[in-house]
């Protein structure tokens, strides 16, 4: 830890007058953790810690300021050949400090509180990037575009995303409620609760989650614990060693498989709370839509 302050002092150093107090024509924005991040001027030399943290900077414009990123930032495709500063759950301190942001976006899920603290005693500002809603990712692209000073190409994306959403609930409102299971993995069984974006998702889309009521995020449930709540449809991501749906195809006293309502969908689309999960979302709607149809037979 004493070595860790050392180094937070040096790059206070090196950053001097980045690091004074905010001129006048600061940007504050509030982040998804309710902080207020103030910079002095546009941020030139961002680091991402989340791929769908990459995704976002990315749309509001500022690709080309992305000096580092975690594994499996691996979109667009110029992501990839960003500068790698570990993963998302542990990164390198010594190579971010070589790096010298001038801001730091993370998620504050799989960035563990001890990280982003860490990060924080480099006296570099830190964005966190969590959003729950969908309406909550266009917002998250303009705030990112304010930092940035990108303004115009973020207010655009933020637009588009905007009319895409109020689309997709203008065709699905009112649309009968189909229960469903998201399964995330298979070895363990885990889903995603009410406190992640994909419930809103599946909301929008006239889905109802069965375990949105669980207070873990991302939470391990049993097979049994499923057959009870008997889903309508059940939804998996595809992913490599990983058996999917077809967990599910032996229980055929379970609605989901008696209606074939097993379904295969884009874990990078849905389970990334970036831009694309609103295309991810349309693609969501059409399954469920199918799985209505399914279930009035």
């Amino acid at each position: 830890m004493k070595r860790m302050v050392c180094k937070a002092a040096i790059l206070a150093a090196v950053l001097g007058a980045a690091l004074v107090a905010p001129l006048a024509g600061a940007v504050t924005v509030r982040d998804d953790g309710g902080n207020t991040v103030t910079l002095s001027r546009p941020a030139m030399r961002v680091i991402s810690m989340s791929p769908h943290v990459t995704e976002t900077l990315f749309a509001a414009g500022g690709g080309s300021r992305i000096v580092g990123t975690v594994n499996y930032s691996d979109y667009p495709e110029a992501a990839k050949s960003i500068p790698r500063i570990g993963s998302n759950r542990e990164i390198d301190l010594e190579r971010v400090i070589s790096m010298k942001p001038d801001l730091i976006v993370a998620w504050m899920h799989n960035n563990s509180e001890r990280q982003i603290e860490m990060v924080r005693q480099l006296g570099v500002p830190v964005y966190l990037s969590d959003p729950q809603t969908l309406d909550s990712i266009p917002e998250n692209v303009v705030r990112l575009g304010q930092m940035m000073g990108t303004e115009a190409t973020a207010n655009a994306a933020a637009t588009e995303l905007r009319k895409q959403l109020a689309a997709l609930r203008t065709r699905y409102a009112g649309r009968p409620t189909v229960r469903a299971f998201y399964q995330v993995w298979d070895k363990p069984l885990y889903t995603l609760s009410g406190k992640h974006i994909i419930t809103d998702a599946l909301r929008l889309c006239g889905g109802e989650n069965i375990f949105d009521k669980l207070t873990v995020t991302a939470p391990v449930v049993s097979i049994e614990s499923v057959l009870q709540a008997d889903p309508e449809a059940v939804f998996g991501t595809a992913e490599k060693n990983y058996g999917g749906v077809s967990l599910w195809k032996p229980y055929s006293t379970l609605t989901a498989t008696r209606k074939d309502n097993l379904f295969t969908v884009d874990g990078d689309l849905l389970n990334r709370a970036g831009p694309r999960m609103i295309a991810g979302t349309a693609l969501l709607c059409e399954k469920l839509e199918l799985a209505r149809q399914r279930l009035a037979k």
